[in-house]
């Protein structure tokens, strides 16, 4: 449990850091960039020029190895809300190094959107074991293909809603790194290889990592991340408990469900008011 755990905290500082070299390498790419096959190449290669945007791909690399730590060893619902602690990294960076202000009131949504994270790690229990689930499977398929739709739709605007759409969308994104994580099967290189989870693990990671580059473009760094983050926590948390078995302590239901509340109340805050400054 505290290896996990310490593997997820490390996470979430590797991620919140790299979030603001993502923003500032994916800002000096045309905001005209689409989630688009015919222009996603160009996108890519444009991003790949910007020093920052490595540091932030190696940064996000890094932390994922460690989150994937935290994904076998933990519940999903404790893996997700240690990852959600780097909210606060971002936002405070973004506060002194862009040019993100938040009022009061967006700093009281961000803290509520950690404290609801933290009430749904404190109330997770045992992680249910690993196990092959088919219908589950294809439904990450199905969702990614779904996903990248809707991220085309939403790339094509570039008002403050859509930095908010688009963050959103990669945080289910990230969800399915997540399940897809949980999912993969120990066994032989050949069962491994033929588990069609090995293959939507990184193609999540990538989708959402792009999808979060083009909100990262059209808005400020909070709008963007809020709504990932609290999407990537909530989502696979919830499949964690209603699907594969993740147990919640007993007598923490009522705890699990504020911690939802004051996550998704304080995610709609941000995503309201930074919207209208954008």
């Amino acid at each position: 449990m505290l290896l996990g755990l310490g593997a997820a905290l490390g996470a979430a500082a590797l991620f919140g850091v790299a979030a603001i070299l993502q923003a500032v390498g994916s800002r000096k790419v045309p905001t005209e960039s689409e989630l688009d096959p015919r222009r996603l190449g160009g996108f890519i290669v444009a991003l790949l020029k910007q020093p920052a945007f490595l540091g932030a791909l190696a940064l996000n690399l890094a932390g994922f190895g460690l989150h994937f730590v935290a994904l076998r060893l933990l519940p999903l619902y404790l893996a997700q809300a240690g990852i959600a602690v780097s909210l606060v990294v971002t936002a405070l960076l973004a506060t002194r190094l862009m040019s993100d202000q938040l009022s009061t009131l967006e700093w009281s949504a961000v803290i509520a959107v950690c404290i609801g994270l933290g009430l749904l790690a404190v109330a997770a229990g045992d992680a249910g074991a690993s196990a092959q689930h088919h219908g589950l499977t294809i439904g990450v398929v199905v969702g990614l293909v779904v996903i990248a739709v809707l991220g085309a739709l939403a790339s094509r605007s570039q008002h403050g809603v859509s930095t908010a759409l688009l963050g959103l969308l990669a945080g289910l994104g990230y969800a399915g790194v997540a399940i897809s994580a949980r999912l993969l099967q120990d066994g032989s290189v050949s069962e491994l290889v033929h588990s069609p989870t090995l293959y939507t693990l990184p193609i999540s990671g990538a989708l959402a990592f792009i999808l979060y580059s083009l909100a990262l473009q059209r808005g400020s760094v909070t709008l963007a991340t809020t709504p990932m983050i609290a999407l990537q926590t909530i989502t696979p948390a919830a499949v964690g408990v209603f699907v594969l078995d993740d147990a919640v302590r007993h007598g923490w239901w009522p705890a699990a469900i504020l911690g939802f509340l004051l996550s998704a109340a304080g995610s709609v805050i941000l995503v309201r008011f930074e919207s209208v400054k954008a």
